[in-house]
């Protein structure tokens, strides 16, 4: 296949996960030392690999990140992200899971923090996640 570009940059499809907990809290992630966006918190997730669907990339990451299982129909599709970076355009689906097995633990160095949807805002986001916050006040 080859690379799909949107205004002369590369897209970049990119799937996170709003991970529920009992309490209604989302995890979130800070983005390690040495990474793009380093220092930055985000919804868990990465990119997703030739061949993967989002949801299998989302099942894919959470274990790989963060040591929690889920399935796929655990993952309802919430709402999305586009948004154009200096050299890449992403586009990110965003999917919301309240039933997965294990306790989230940083496997890449990244912190992890479960937040309430409105005390969301005090923890910088990229660009890209930060408009997603509302889609979350909203529901939970």
């Amino acid at each position: 296949m080859s690379e799909v570009t949107i205004a002369g940059k590369r897209l970049l499809l990119v799937a996170a996960c709003a991970l529920v907990d009992a309490d209604g809290r989302v995890l979130l992630a800070q983005r390690p030392e040495g990474k793009q966006l380093a220092g930055l918190w985000e919804f868990p997730g990465g990119k997703v690999e030739p061949g993967e669907t989002p949801e299998q990339c989302i099942i894919r990451e959470l274990h790989e990140e963060i040591g929690i299982e889920t399935d796929i129909p655990c993952l309802a599709p919430l709402t999305f992200a586009s948004h154009s970076y200096d050299d890449f355009h992403l586009l990110m689906p965003l999917f919301i899971c309240r039933r997965f097995r294990g306790i989230a633990q940083p496997r890449e160095g990244q912190a992890l923090k479960w937040v309430r949807p409105k005390q969301m805002r005090d923890y910088p986001m990229p660009p890209a996640d930060a408009p997603l916050i509302p889609f979350l006040i909203d529901l939970l």
